[in-house]
């Protein structure tokens, strides 16, 4: 099991949707715990399942999924999946770099490529960092080029709370809240 964890730890750290411009960097260092109802290791395929009220916790970062599968390519990359939980949602909270701030984020599905830097949210999607917030379809956020792309849910009628992407942006000067409890 030991071997396990030390080959998901990047895939999961790497998870989170804010990147590593935005994580705590000082988490890397700290060990991981993972609780699951059951887990599944293919070594051979470069496979590792975690199924059942899936809570992983590395420093400040915790992800809380019904799923989390994290897989390996020839060259190394990981790339993470993360579906459902609680209300069908999967979740996942970091404190920012340097700031009294946490990175939130929450969809039925997330996914994470190391190869690529990417992070997806994809349906019920919502990522909040500091006190601004962006809500979606859709969410994806480049680690490489620290750029976001929220879309509202295809053929949705414009009028309809699914047809519109909702955001929250305050000004560079305004003070962010004290940390908030975890949700």
């Amino acid at each position: 099991m030991n071997s396990t964890l030390s080959s998901s730890t990047l895939a999961l750290m790497a998870f989170l949707a804010a990147g590593n411009a935005l994580a705590e960097r000082a988490d890397r260092d700290k060990p991981v715990h993972l609780e699951a109802a059951r887990v599944t290791v293919d070594d051979a395929k470069h496979i590792h399942v975690f199924e059942g009220n899936v809570i992983l916790t590395q420093g400040t970062l915790t992800i809380r999924t019904a799923k989390l599968v994290v897989t390996q390519d020839a060259d190394g990359f990981q790339k993470g999946v993360a579906t459902g939980g609680e209300n069908g949602l999967a979740r996942l909270r970091q404190k920012r770099e340097g700031k009294d701030e946490w990175v939130e984020g929450e969809a039925e599905r997330i996914e994470y490529d190391a190869r690529s830097e990417k992070a997806e949210f994809f349906n019920r999607a919502y990522v909040k960092s500091g006190s601004d917030e962006v809500r979606g379809h859709y969410i994806s956020y480049d680690g490489k080029t620290e750029q976001y792309l929220v879309t509202a849910a295809p053929g949705a009628s414009p009028t309809s709370k699914e047809g519109r992407v909702t955001a929250i942006i305050q000004p560079k000067n305004a003070k962010s809240p004290t940390a908030t409890a975890p949700r």
